[in-house]
């Protein structure tokens, strides 16, 4: 990728144009970060790129943007430019072209303002983001307020970025301006804060982030059914840790870092339903939360989907919050009714989510050491193995279709699971035996 792109860059400085890295690649590349993408900033306009590469896609010409595709790689190139007003807040009603000095001034943070000369090596950086690199500092270009309001998302991308960059701190005055601001991110679309809400959530340092969105106020905004978590107490012979909030604070931090966005999105909503189902019980005097788990899932749902997220992200989440109480049943399930429970499309997570809960809890581990076992001793074949006995058979023996054919099939079916029918034959036969 970056060999494709100093080529691009020389070829315009054949034609007699400056050509740049430009943005996050300089500052991933500054911080030995692997580069996801290059993007090129130059003083030629639009027209004068597309002379230089005739097949450039001018879907973003009008932003002075054209994409081109080099090595299987999109690139895009971009014309130094200035903005005008943001009146939609996300892109501006016109650019003005310019040089790379003020096209860096316009950028959204210091570290992602900065430009590199791909020939030489040399850092030309107009806004100190060199220096804040060095501190770990995130701080906006220019007047924080004026950057955000120009694209409200920018608070979000503050947050991903002192999550993913290492614990990066938010300089003061651009943190207060996100704080003053926080409230507007409901201007901006779901979709787009989804895309910044998972590069935190699948961070390793997502704790980091998830803190960074409470003291921000933007969880308040975007999910304020996390921060009714707070000051709901639990019992605490189950939950020494504290109340629902400080109890999944943890479970956050105790995730392996590569935990899928399913599983950081079922640790976050697994107990969102406890507030609502919260009650005391007058004759024992504790804690109940009954049903937590099936009001948790429906609350689920009803979260990723005003979040936008796809129906197979809401599907593995929401799993995890239903069946999470579930766990503590298995020592005591039958082989077929476990062996079915362990075949689920999303149990990993399940059970990634059963270790975390008990660790940051009371720290009972017995029943996810006996699925582990259970693992172990079931290896050897399939969980759920094809039947012996299908409702073909049963319809050739003058049985109808409908819910004792149903039942049959899984009574046969069940014994099959657990072992005590281990042929078709033996499967058969207890048909005649009906």
């Amino acid at each position: 990728m970056e060999k494709a792109a100093k080529e691009i860059c020389a070829q315009l400085r054949t034609a007699g144009h400056e050509a740049l890295f430009a943005g996050g690649c300089v500052r991933d590349q500054l911080l030995g970060r692997e580069q996801k993408d290059i993007d090129i900033a130059t003083n030629a306009t639009p027209d004068q790129v597309l002379a230089v590469f005739p097949k450039g896609d001018t879907i973003g010409a009008h932003f002075g943007v054209i994409l081109i595709r080099a090595a299987g790689v999109h690139f895009e190139i971009a014309t130094f430019r200035e903005d005008g007003e943001y009146s939609d807040g996300r892109r501006p009603d016109s650019v003005k072209f310019t040089t790379a000095e003020n096209d860096a001034k316009r950028r959204d943070f210091t570290v992602n303002g900065m430009f590199l000369e791909p020939e030489s090596g040399e850092i030309i950086d107009y806004v100190g983001g060199k220096a804040d690199l060095e501190s770990k500092t995130l701080r906006a270009i220019g007047n924080p307020a004026d950057r955000f309001e120009e694209d409200f998302l920018r608070m979000m991308r503050a947050i991903r970025f002192a999550t993913v960059l290492d614990n990066f701190s938010i300089e003061s005055e651009t943190w207060a301006a996100l704080q003053a601001n926080a409230h507007h991110i409901s201007e901006v679309s779901p979709e787009r804060i989804q895309a910044e809400l998972n590069k935190v959530w699948t961070s390793p340092n997502r704790v980091r982030g998830f803190d960074l969105l409470v003291d921000s106020g933007l969880m308040r905004a975007i999910l304020p059914e996390i921060l009714e978590l707070q000051g709901c107490e639990q019992p605490p012979n189950f939950h020494p840790e504290g109340d629902v909030f400080t109890h999944t604070r943890i479970m956050l931090g105790l995730l392996k870092s590569d935990a899928s966005l399913p599983l950081v999105l079922s640790v976050l909503f697994h107990d969102v339903g406890k507030p609502a189902t919260f009650s005391l019980d007058p004759a024992e005097g504790r804690i109940r939360f009954n049903s937590h788990d099936k009001v948790g899932a429906d609350m689920t749902v009803k979260i990723l989907k005003r979040l936008r997220y796809s129906n197979d992200v809401i599907d593995a989440a929401v799993d995890g919050v239903a069946h999470h109480m579930q766990f503590m049943n298995v020592q005591k399930m039958k082989t077929a009714k476990l062996k079915r429970f362990m075949a689920r499309p999303h149990f990993d997570d399940e059970l990634e989510l059963h270790r975390v809960d008990c660790t940051s809890s009371n720290g009972f581990l017995e029943n996810y050491k006996f699925i582990k076992a259970k693992r172990e001793e079931f290896a050897s074949e399939p969980l759920l193995p094809t039947p012996f006995v299908n409702g073909q058979d049963l319809i050739e023996r003058g049985w109808e279709s409908g819910p004792k054919m149903g039942e049959k099939l899984r009574e046969i079916y069940d014994l099959q699971l657990e072992g005590q029918v281990t042929t078709r034959e033996e499967g058969l036969a207890q048909l005649a035996s009906t």
